[in-house]
């Protein structure tokens, strides 16, 4: 649709009205879709920068590189995606048939990343890298963009969106919390060659085997256990505009409209900038900062108490406050905690590397964080339904797809640049390549990682945070956006959190 058509003017959807609430089955089988972004997540923010850097020896930077070029490929193919799946007339939906045929690619392309031929040189290892995180992304973009949508589409309710986006993060917490304990316990565990068992060559293989595996699985998974649910999705009732690049600019361009819409993305903009510069990095606290062998790593995994013990409250906070302010009070805790966690290590307040106490306490800060980050993203993702309806009533389209796949968009391209940079760090602060052992890296590049990754770069995360503030779509103004949307589908007004009678 043009920047001037009407919603009056908008093209109608369609969809099977659904009885009651959604049920807890639906909720489950739309939560296990979370399984396989959040291993990719994990595997490529922890490991692929350490695998090709510290194992097979090539430059920081150049690694960086194909990292950064793979991000800002799948930032691209995003509103690409979108626009095919929004606009897609199938008898399937427009989002099932993009996801069942991702599935077992995804995987495959994933387990290539950690294998490639022996006897490579380093720019051949470059390209490989290159070939196949841009393959992995773009099957993740083909399956992750209408997944995404269809946790939009589920429900129209204020509260059950929340609900929905609940099971989402449980998921992914669980995942994400049992995967590197498996990993650390048996697939790289210590050994007298390698204390540190995740500077070991021989587990990287293995670990990528069990990661692809849990990529396709559940991929597949969600797509079949939710395919019951196309009935319900909205469906275009007639598609006259066509697909092509113009269609995705213009799209996005729609989208942008909205102001709303607009600072949310710029707030994601700037986010990821940040995390994408000490997302790679992260693993290399863990192992030379607070010297955490796999031994240690995998205790991690309790951190998931925290975050389950956030799930419950995410309701109950919801009921009290406006969606803003819960996202700027975490954004504000979580920011300072970190910091001063490692403040209080160059302060010599934290026991010393090795000693037992200072596992429990860093594991015990995880706690919190993990339970901050949930509220945080379940938050945020019920915000980016919410923001659906409102371009709605402001134009016509909905545009689950696109609103989803302009975040990303928006948060890749420039995590992209974060990527990079994390490369240029390691490189000014001359931190050493090859280390078995973290005792073998200087002090000071131990030092300045900290100063750096810490403290400096977190730090800017007071912009975004700052932005929030001026997000305006509160409960009370969405109960109106929803009233409106009914009267003007000719369908009765249902109340925030009530559901049609059966």
């Amino acid at each position: 649709m043009s920047a001037s058509t009407s919603p009056e003017q908008a093209p109608l959807y369609q969809r099977k009205e659904r009885d009651g609430p959604l049920s807890f089955s639906t909720k489950l089988y739309q939560g296990i879709g979370a399984i396989p972004d959040t291993i990719k997540n994990l595997v490529f923010n922890t490991f692929v920068l350490l695998f090709y850097n510290q194992i097979l020896g090539v430059e920081p930077v150049l690694v960086s590189v194909a990292l950064a070029i793979s991000v800002v490929f799948d930032a691209i193919t995003d509103p690409v995606v979108a626009t095919l799946s929004d606009h897609a007339v199938t008898r399937y939906g427009r989002r099932h048939p993009l996801m069942l045929i991702s599935a077992l690619p995804l995987g495959a392309c994933l387990y290539a990343v950690f294998v490639p031929p022996a006897g490579l040189s380093e720019m051949q290892l470059f390209g490989w890298l290159l070939a196949f995180t841009l393959l992995t992304r773009g099957f993740m973009t083909l399956y992750f963009v209408p997944w995404s949508a269809i946790a939009a589409e589920l429900s129209d309710d204020y509260f059950e969106r929340t609900s929905v986006m609940a099971f989402r993060f449980a998921v992914g917490w669980l995942v994400g919390g049992s995967f590197p304990l498996f990993v650390y316990t048996y697939i790289m565990p210590a050994t007298e060659a390698f204390p540190a068992g995740q500077l070991n060559p021989a587990g990287y293989a293995p670990m990528a085997l069990l990661a692809g595996c849990m990529l396709s699985a559940g991929a597949l998974a969600t797509t079949l256990l939710t395919w019951r649910e196309i009935p319900y999705l909205r469906q275009p009732a007639e598609d006259e505009q066509g697909f092509g690049l113009k269609q995705t600019l213009n799209d996005l361009k729609e989208a942008l409209r909205n102001p709303q819409y607009a600072l949310i993305f710029s707030i994601v903009l700037i986010s990821s900038a940040i995390a994408g510069t000490t997302a790679n990095l992260g693993i290399y606290m863990t192992t030379f900062f607070w010297g955490l062998t796999t031994e240690d790593l995998r205790w991690f995994a309790f951190i998931g108490f925290g975050a389950l013990a956030a799930f419950p409250l995410v309701a109950v906070i919801q009921k009290r406050w406006d969606k803003k302010h819960i996202l700027i009070t975490c954004s504000t805790v979580s920011l300072f905690e970190g910091i001063a966690l490692v403040t209080a290590r160059f302060m010599d307040l934290l026991p010393a590397n090795g000693d037992p106490m200072l596992l429990y306490i860093l594991i015990g800060f995880g706690n919190i964080a993990a339970a901050i980050a949930v509220v945080q993203g379940i938050i945020a993702a019920s915000i980016v339904a919410d923001l659906v309806d409102d371009q709605e009533l402001r134009t016509g389209l909905r545009q689950e797809g696109m609103f989803n796949a302009g975040l990303s968009f928006s948060g890749k391209a420039v995590s992209g640049l974060g990527t990079l940079m994390g490369g240029v760090i390691l490189t000014l602060i001359e931190f050493p390549e090859a280390a078995k052992d973290p005792d073998s890296v200087p002090a000071q590049s131990i030092r300045n990682l900290g100063i750096v990754v810490g403290v400096l770069v977190p730090l800017f995360y007071l912009i975004p945070i700052s932005l929030i503030s001026r997000y305006q779509i509160t409960r009370q103004r969405h109960a109106e956006i929803r009233r409106a949307l009914e009267i003007r589908n000719h369908r009765p007004h249902v109340p925030e959190g009530e559901s049609r009678p059966r």
